[in-house]
Formats: structure tokens, sequence, C-alpha cells
């Protein structure tokens, strides 16, 4: 296997971060609507941490990203 090969693979694997990335996305986003659905007076409290927790999980899925963009093969 050469270099290049390696380096796409890897790209490919980076990709599970992005995969990883969206299954906490929705996941934050299922439980903030469960809670909210059970007790609507805590909106705006729990609103204020699933918005933390989205940023938080999203940064996950920019390091994959610049991963991805610096083992990228160059031509």
């Amino acid at each position: 296997m050469g270099q290049e090969a390696a380096a796409l693979i890897g790209m490919g694997l980076c990709a599970a971060g992005f995969f990883g990335a969206a299954l906490g996305i929705a996941y934050i986003f299922a439980k903030t609507i469960e809670t909210v659905g059970r007790q609507p007076n805590a909106e705006a409290r729990v609103a204020k941490y699933c918005w933390i927790g989205f940023a938080l999980v999203e940064a996950i899925a920019l390091y994959a990203l610049v991963i991805a963009f610096i083992i990228m093969p160059s031509k």
C-alpha cells in the first residue's frame, strides 16, 4: 500500500468523526425536546445547556475536518 492510499484511507476514517458528531447532535436535541415536553417551564434553562452541548459536539466535527485536511495527500 502506498503512502497516498494510506492517506486516503485515513481521510475516510476521519469521516467517523462526522458520524459521531451527527449522532451526538441528534441525541442532544432529542433529549431537549423530550425534557421540554415533560416540563415546559424549564425550557429556558434547558435550551442554554442544549446550545452549549451542541457547540462542543460540533467542535469535534471541525477537529475531524481539520485532521482530514492535514493528512490529505498533496499532488
